[in-house]
């Protein structure tokens, strides 16, 4: 914004006003996230020393903007204060998504909650000054890469029920509906199913060492990791099931192999810490004798769109846990669900859409509501969580006495610490209802034909998650630009080569 205001004014020597009218008609905004480390403030005496024309552009900019909000409220001068593009205390700070909403023409969240909370909370003040500029596009991915060319066997077997329409137009998946009623058809997907598995087991050998079992659930969270996508609830969880195997005689549970991939931001200490939690406790539990062809659990090294296209077609489960309210959108459920890996998940991001077209019968929700998690964080207390139920605590206890790191006992110290006196992304509080979840889950998988039908009725009903539908939405709400017609012939051949690509790299 600041960029285009510079060209305009000194090198094309437009007048102010026709070179504001052109940027904010040019610059629209995609906001994907509410995270307040993504909501960047940058210094202002950086932008002195390095950037002091686009200063200037940016306080003439704060200037004309702020006397407007001046009158239209006159007098309110807190809310000046928070609208303002300059943080003024306790450091001067350039608010850059303050920025981006006042200079462009077209504000957007990533699914229909994040935009909601765009509207209603993060950004409610510039909502009331400028009603319609946000709105919603949920996200997509694209049929070609997550089921074309990652799945080919499911993909062959979609092509020769419905014919090869849905890979132009993902609507065309819904006349899978009735086959998945067919049984044979249901076992043909569960073959494609335990190859996919099985070539994912040869890599996974390859790649850490450790053999898991395609006969196995392949329970799978791929992701960046970050506190509140909670990677952290699922590998308690896996002590708590290892810490349930070990002591009670009575507990069953079909095999399980939980599968973590994703890589943590350089500086962010904490996400490192799970990572290095993760794997201390993979490598445990694997070589424990008593439990390890029950359970096993892997991380997947240097995460890639490569690899994920590997993991996805073989996964099961799909974990989308995170806290809610804090999840713009996600991809990952779509692709996995796309793949028929069933969601055990949250009311977050685009985990509520994806409910609203499967059915909520066909997936696994758990655990608080966004509203719910506000009003619960008022007068939170993780303690009484962890003494409520005794191998949770346990489970915790043995983390923080090094029993997973006995090379350096205090090592996951801080994170038991993190989660009994902080649990901001209130981790203990979903627990119960997370690991009951799971319960439910077991006892689905045990009726592999039907599991199947569950599968089949996601990937038939993810039609709306195609990134063309998103693309669509965006270039019709906000680009506005002429569709451009792409020869069948070209298409055919891009298809193709992209198919042909996908075997040499397998």
């Amino acid at each position: 914004i600041l960029e285009l205001m510079r060209i305009f004014i000194d090198e094309y020597r437009m007048d102010w006003d026709r070179a504001w009218d052109i940027t904010t008609r040019t610059c629209a905004y995609t906001n994907h996230t509410i995270l307040p480390e993504a909501l960047e403030e940058w210094s202002v005496s950086i932008f002195e020393h390095l950037l002091p024309r686009h200063l200037e552009i940016l306080y003439e900019i704060n200037r004309r903007f702020l006397r407007d909000v001046s009158v239209r409220y006159p007098g309110d001068e807190a809310r000046i204060s928070r609208l303002s593009l300059i943080r003024e205390k306790p450091s001067k700070k350039v608010r850059m998504a303050n920025l981006a909403i006042v200079g462009s023409h077209s504000v957007n969240g990533v699914a229909k909650l994040h935009t909601r909370l765009l509207k209603e909370e993060v950004f409610k003040e510039f909502d009331e000054l400028f009603p319609g500029r946000i709105n919603n596009k949920t996200n997509g991915v694209t049929p070609r890469r997550w089921l074309l060319a990652a799945n080919p066997g499911l993909a062959e077997l979609i092509t020769e029920k419905i014919g090869k329409g849905w890979i132009k137009n993902l609507d065309e998946l819904r006349m899978l509906e009735p086959f998945a009623e067919n049984a044979v058809f249901q076992k043909r997907f569960n073959d494609i199913k335990r190859r996919n598995k099985e070539n994912l087991a040869v890599l996974t050998r390859g790649l850490t060492g450790v053999p898991i079992d395609p006969v196995s659930i392949y329970d799978v969270q791929i992701k960046r990791i970050h506190e509140y996508k909670r990677q952290l609830m699922n590998i308690l969880h896996v002590v708590y099931l290892w810490l349930r195997l070990k002591e009670e005689p009575d507990f069953k549970m079909h095999p399980r192999t939980f599968i973590f991939a994703g890589k943590a931001a350089p500086s962010y200490a904490m996400a490192k810490m799970i990572i290095r939690l993760i794997c201390h406790v993979g490598e445990m539990i694997n070589d424990d004798p008593m439990t390890n062809d029950i359970l096993k659990v892997v991380f997947l090294p240097n995460y890639s769109v490569s690899l994920a296209e590997r993991i996805i077609p073989a996964a099961d489960i799909s974990e989308q846990i995170s806290t809610a309210g804090y999840e713009a959108s996600g991809t990952g459920n779509m692709k996995l669900a796309l793949n028929g890996a069933l969601t055990v998940g949250t009311l977050d991001g685009a985990n509520i859409e994806i409910m609203e077209e499967v059915g909520e019968e066909n997936i696994f929700i758990f655990g608080l509501h966004a509203d719910e998690v506000l009003e619960l964080r008022k007068s939170y207390d993780p303690r009484q969580y962890y003494e409520k139920d005794a191998i949770l605590k346990k489970a915790i206890d043995l983390i923080a006495d090094g029993l997973f790191s006995p090379d350096d006992r205090q090592l996951f110290r801080p994170l038991a610490d993190y989660l009994l006196k902080r649990d901001p992304y209130l981790v203990l509080a979903d627990f119960e209802s997370y690991r009951k979840t799971h319960e439910k889950i077991d006892l689905a998988y045990q009726d592999r034909l039907s599991w199947a039908k569950t599968a089949l009725l996601n990937v038939a009903r993810m039609g709306r998650f195609s990134s063309d539908r998103a693309i669509l939405e965006y270039n019709r709400d906000i680009w506005h630009a002429e569709p451009v017609k792409i020869s069948s012939e070209n298409f055919e051949k891009a298809q193709t080569d992209q198919a042909q690509q996908t075997v040499w790299k397998t």
